[in-house]
């Protein structure tokens, strides 16, 4: 699991023309250019020097790689997702074994706690964006997939016989109706790329497993309709001939299951309590393996940070304050000018790295 980085397309921006420009844009870091140069004027017994163009303001936000702040958000939303969830195994853990050793009923409130953790797994997408899947499987600014078996697809059976052309049809449309050449004499791994050729353009990718089936994912987003609409048609030599045949997708089974779990009484709390540490020890693993990457990102936002001069910065400072003060079009335009760009994302991104 890693968190790729992406180039960035976004740049500095270019004002249309010489309007847009406020005071405090023009002012730049010409002071920390020169060195001698504040906001009151030359130094005392400095030359006077022919008037120089102002270097232009960097907005250290603008010059963020977009994409790298999206992986530092996803993962950040991972990270509170996953402690909320620990949070929640964590106490339900201590309860059940307290009322284990005491050997006491059901109270209610276990089974409440059943319900808070169900209700907390099941906004799994949208609290994380859908950058963790039903696995824990984080995947960075990219959507969560879904992976699943087809049955009738094993290497096994796909590998031997003659030649044969499939049909195989995932989504709707004819844009999901994709073919599959198969022949004699082709590697496993030869059979696997045939599949993930045919079936990538239409959003399912095709992998294998130890057991010899081939795996595919699709998005969790587009995993309704793939599941419902799957379907092959052959040449009756793997799989029938005639109309498209309906074929049964099992989805991998997620990690956790709080939809199977029971308190209703001691036999029931026991194996409650073996599957919440089994959760637990999950949930820990991949919020581990979440904070490393949030680490890396951010120490890549760090190194990505624009080098704005030090020398300068007070009169940088000085010349805002001096203009934020004074009434009229200019105090607004230089306000508002220098919040272009700060959402909410970008602030969350930035308290991040402290």
């Amino acid at each position: 699991m890693q968190i790729v980085q992406r180039s960035s397309t976004a740049g500095v921006s270019k004002d249309s023309s010489a309007s847009t420009t406020t005071g405090l844009d023009q002012a730049g870091l010409a002071g920390a250019a020169q060195g001698k140069t504040s906001a009151h004027g030359p130094a005392p017994g400095a030359s006077a020097a022919p008037p120089t163009q102002a270097a232009p303001l960097r907005r250290g936000l603008s010059n963020w790689d977009q994409p790298l702040q999206n992986d530092i958000s996803s993962a950040q939303q991972a990270v509170d997702f996953l402690e909320q969830s620990a949070a929640q195994l964590r106490a339900l853990k201590t309860d059940l074994a307290t009322k284990l050793a005491a050997r006491q009923m059901r109270d209610g409130q276990l089974e409440q706690q059943v319900r808070q953790f169900a209700d907390t797994w099941r906004n799994r997408r949208e609290a994380t964006g859908g950058s963790l899947d039903a696995r824990l499987k984080f995947s960075g600014a990219e959507p969560s997939s879904q992976r699943f078996t087809v049955r009738g697809m094993s290497l096994a059976n796909l590998r031997n016989g003659a030649r044969e052309t499939l049909a195989v049809a995932v989504g709707g449309g004819a844009q999901g109706l994709r073919s599959v050449h198969l022949s004699p004499g082709l590697s496993d791994e030869e059979i696997v790329a045939r599949f993930d050729q045919a079936l990538g353009p239409a959003g399912v990718r095709v992998s294998s497993n130890d057991d010899g089936e081939l795996v595919f994912s699709t998005s969790e987003n587009s995993w309704p309709g793939v599941r419902d609409s799957i379907a092959v048609q052959g040449s009756g030599i793997r799989f029938p001939t005639g109309q498209l045949s309906r074929l049964k997708a099992e989805p991998e089974a997620p990690v956790v299951a709080p939809e199977g779990w029971g308190t209703d009484d001691i036999e029931s709390m026991r194996d409650t309590l073996q599957q919440v540490m089994q959760a637990l020890s999950h949930v820990e693993a991949a919020l581990a393996k979440v904070h490393g990457e949030l680490n890396m990102a951010t120490q890549r936002a760090q190194s990505a940070m624009p080098d704005i001069e030090v020398a300068g910065v007070d009169d940088l400072a000085t010349r805002f304050s001096t203009i934020a003060n004074e009434p009229g079009y200019q105090s607004l335009l230089a306000l508002t000018s220098a919040l272009v760009g700060i959402n909410r994302d970008r602030v969350v991104s930035l308290l991040s790295l402290r």
